[in-house]
């Protein structure tokens, strides 16, 4: 690949030639794929509507970018290595010809039922290599893949069935999870009397959980692999896509309580993330590349199956969590496959940091070069402990910002090429144009300034649309100010041209790295008997990031205050999922509200956060009482 960028010069001349002349820069990055026919026109694009069009009137597979044109030499290699929740339990290593073979052979199982190019294929499953195969096998015969968090509940996964029309599921029996069992066929089963669309659910063993099996529906993964061997089915030629053909929707909270669908499409997506990988980790051949996130978001999507492989890169996936069996395991992980490349989220070293560095002093740690985080800004505290004590001072930390609709990574230090400075995710990659604007969207020039964060003009990788709701991804992004992208995040610039971001400023809240709409929680608290009205907000929390707080009001008061907090708590999470329950929950009279019925949710913000000085101007809400009831009895 003769993209990366290999010194500062470099990145300067590369960013200049992507915004003065983006067609140009980015059909010389789309030269390096391997294409069935070329594009008759870079781009075509317009924020109004919005419509956005890369590489038009191309055709590829993405799989056979990300497997087959490796084949030739690096047959091999290992693509992705799997290291299993139990550490007695042995890893698996898959090379790309292994890899290849069983997504071939898994996508002749989807068409042998059913699938076709177009259909919507629900994933639920755990951080197994199967879900990976699952993935690209979707990707190789062009049948949308919809995944799933394996900790969403069932009404979740109903929801996002019935909007993508999903006729297939594939899941497992159960997922290990650090010492849980997670029961996802049982789950998948709740979810499913809901969805008349689903015709086929296919059923991979993990756990051997004793499960029901419907007939004429519910299928093994291992049967069905058999029958299409059995019937010499091994090969499965790519379908031929469209350079725009949707690849995949993945869901994302919204400041409305429906999640939206975020569609990204397949020729763009592919070589945005595979330039960012390349570039942002300074990948090199033979590097193991350890990527901690679960793949039902989207940087398991970017940055553990499609950039990775679309380079050729060994990718390792791990089934568990940082702290199981105890706070060294990742560093295990690093000690055992030799890793040179780690990426992982602010929560996970915020909460290794509190376990102490006993986990982390006998573990070999010297084959990493570089440091990846994602998922919210890092705090000062965690990015001075994971470059001291894993980086030993030696490996640069990329603080990657990007999100669910950019596709791939959008401002970040490049390894060993851009400076780094604590809490910045500092410069714009080459083809990001950024631009710090005001309420009314005014630009704000110069350096050492703040403002809302808005993308000026189109970047392969970002969203077309929300599935089945063009006028909502209009107005969720493209609306707010115009002809620009509106990223929901406030941002600043310093006095070096470094970008830190400093947090959501719509309504939003970012837990572990994972963003959740307080509408989607209201909406899930308020469904609870006895509550009249919720209002939700963020507040810090020292290992997530940002906690959930809720103020409620009941429509009596409760005789037990401690056990309505863990029945609104668990109906959250049977209706959302355990990653939206509330931390605190306070039972409220009334919520600070205009007179027109606004709940001033910045008030209860403020008070969230301890930071009762600074409320501003009560005067002019409905019953300014409220506020002091609220201060008085905070939790």
């Amino acid at each position: 690949m003769n993209f990366q960028i290999k010194s500062i010069e470099e990145y300067n001349a590369a960013y200049q030639k992507s915004v003065e002349k983006p067609e140009e820069f980015w059909a010389e990055i789309a030269e390096n794929f391997q294409w069935k026919k070329k594009w008759d026109k870079v781009l075509d694009w317009n924020f109004k509507e919005p419509k956005i069009e890369w590489f038009k009137g191309a055709k590829l597979n993405i799989t056979e970018n990300c497997l087959d044109r490796h084949l030739k030499d690096k047959a091999d290699q290992p693509a992705i290595i799997w290291e299993a929740n139990d550490p007695t339990e042995h890893h698996r290593v898959l090379t790309y010809k292994q890899l290849h073979q069983k997504v071939c052979l898994f996508s002749n199982v989807l068409k042998n039922n059913g699938v076709k190019k177009g259909d919507r294929v629900c994933i639920y499953m755990p951080m197994v290599p199967e879900l990976a195969i699952a993935v690209l096998a979707c990707a190789r015969i062009g049948a949308i893949h919809s995944v799933v968090f394996g900790g969403f509940s069932a009404q979740s996964i109903a929801d996002r069935i019935n909007d993508a029309q999903c006729e297939m599921v594939i899941t497992s029996d159960g997922g290990f999870r650090g010492p849980k069992d997670i029961p996802l066929k049982n789950v998948i089963d709740d979810a499913l009397v809901q969805c008349c669309s689903v015709k086929t659910v296919i059923v991979l063993t993990r756990t051997r959980t004793p499960i029901s099996m419907i007939k004429g529906r519910d299928k093994w993964w291992e049967d069905e692999i058999k029958k299409v061997e059995t019937l010499g089915l091994i090969d499965c030629p790519a379908e031929e896509m469209d350079a725009e053909d949707e690849l995949f929707i993945l869901y994302t909270s919204g400041s409305t309580g429906k999640p939206k669908g975020v569609v990204h499409t397949t020729a763009g997506y592919m070589v945005y993330t595979a330039y960012t990988f390349q570039n942002v980790f300074q990948y090199q051949p033979n590097d193991v590349y350890f990527c901690t996130a679960d793949i039902g978001w989207i940087t398991g999507h970017s940055y553990i199956i499609y950039g990775p492989l679309a380079q050729g890169a060994t990718t390792l996936m791990f089934e568990g969590v940082p702290t199981y069996p105890d706070a060294g395991r990742f560093w295990d992980i690093v000690d055992k496959f030799k890793v040179n490349v780690l990426y992982t989220a602010p929560t996970a070293i915020r909460s290794l940091m509190q376990s102490g560095l006993d986990y982390v002093k006998d573990k070999d740690l010297s084959s990493l070069k570089v440091l990846g985080s994602v998922g919210e800004p890092i705090n000062e505290e965690a990015w001075n402990w994971y470059n001291e004590n894993i980086g030993k001072g030696k490996c640069p930390i990329v603080d990657t910002w990007w999100q669910t609709e950019t596709g791939g990574i959008m401002i970040s230090p490049l390894a060993n090429i851009i400076k780094t400075k604590p809490c910045f995710a500092t410069l714009p990659l080459p083809g990001v144009q950024l631009m710090l604007v005001d309420e009314k969207g005014d630009e704000i020039k110069g350096n050492g300034v703040s403002g809302n964060l808005c993308i000026t003009f189109p970047w392969p990788g970002m969203l077309r649309t929300t599935y089945g709701d063009h006028e909502r991804c209009r107005q969720t992004y493209f609306a707010t100010y115009e002809n620009k992208y509106f990223t929901g995040d406030g941002c600043m610039r310093d006095e070096d041209g470094y970008y830190r971001i400093t947090g959501r400023v719509d309504d939003v809240i970012n837990v572990s790295g994972h963003r959740i709409g307080t509408a989607e929680v209201e909406n899930a608290i308020n469904m609870f008997t006895d509550v009249v009205e919720s209002a939700v907000v963020g507040y810090p929390h020292e290992i997530k990031g940002q906690g959930i707080y809720a103020y409620v009001i009941l429509n009596k008061e409760s005789d037990d205050e401690e056990l309505t907090r863990k029945d609104i708590s668990m109906t959250v999470s049977r209706i959302i999922g355990a990653i939206a329950r509330p931390e605190k929950i306070q039972f409220v009279k009334g919520l600070p509200k205009t007179r027109s019925g606004k709940i001033m949710r910045r008030i209860l913000r403020k008070i969230a956060e301890g930071d009762v000085a600074n409320l501003g101007d009560t005067s002019t809400l409905l019953d300014p009482t409220v506020v002091e009831d609220i201060k008085n009895n905070k939790i």
